[in-house]
């Protein structure tokens, strides 16, 4: 159900019924390309909410409602790209970066020189976390309490021993995720 309406994905085509009660088919790509006209005029746009959202999931909840179907775009374009590729790439053609290649790009320009060392080995973990799982899982504080994190220590001790505090943490994710985006 999206927006009340009851959508199917069948092979890269969905169905659903238009506000005439009329039956519509049209193909996924066109489905999600419509969906996203609603709220986004342009890339930029899109790209600009992105970047400005504190928190991406947020963004990525926001579509859904929308009627974003991401397991199907997950389908058809594969698991290991973020949601922002996704939209990108289905909706403005743009080529795709996997996760794990943001992440690599990510270490490749040595950002995280400017932190203490056990701060860059959290924000390092942070960073493998995202090319694993996505965006969502590095802005839960509550990731510090699984592996590799919780061998560091409580979440309230990585926070406050690597960043100087909650305030300081939240702002090195913030611009780990500026970092991940730089190239959108």
């Amino acid at each position: 159900h999206v927006n009340g309406v009851t959508v199917k994905a069948i092979a890269e085509r969905v169905q659903y019924y238009d506000a005439d009660g009329k039956l519509v088919t049209e193909s996924f790509k066109d489905y999600t390309r419509k969906t996203m006209a609603k709220q986004f005029t342009s890339m930029d746009d899109f790209v600009k909410r992105w970047q400005d959202a504190d928190k991406k999931r947020a963004i990525i909840d926001e579509l859904a409602e929308e009627g974003i179907i991401w397991e199907a775009l997950e389908l058809e374009v594969g698991k290991d790209l973020d949601p922002f590729d996704m939209i990108c790439h289905v909706v403005y053609d743009q080529p795709a970066l996997t996760r794990k290649e943001r992440a690599d790009n990510v270490k490749k320009r040595n950002y995280f020189t400017k932190y203490g060392e056990t701060a860059q080995q959290v924000l390092n973990n942070l960073l493998d976390k995202y090319a694993d799982e996505g965006v969502q899982e590095i802005e839960n504080i509550h990731v510090l309490k699984v592996k590799p994190f919780d061998e560091m220590g409580r979440p309230a001790e990585i926070v406050k021993k690597c960043f100087g505090g909650k305030e300081q943490y939240l702002e090195a994710i913030s611009e780990l995720e500026a970092e991940i985006y730089q190239s959108a």
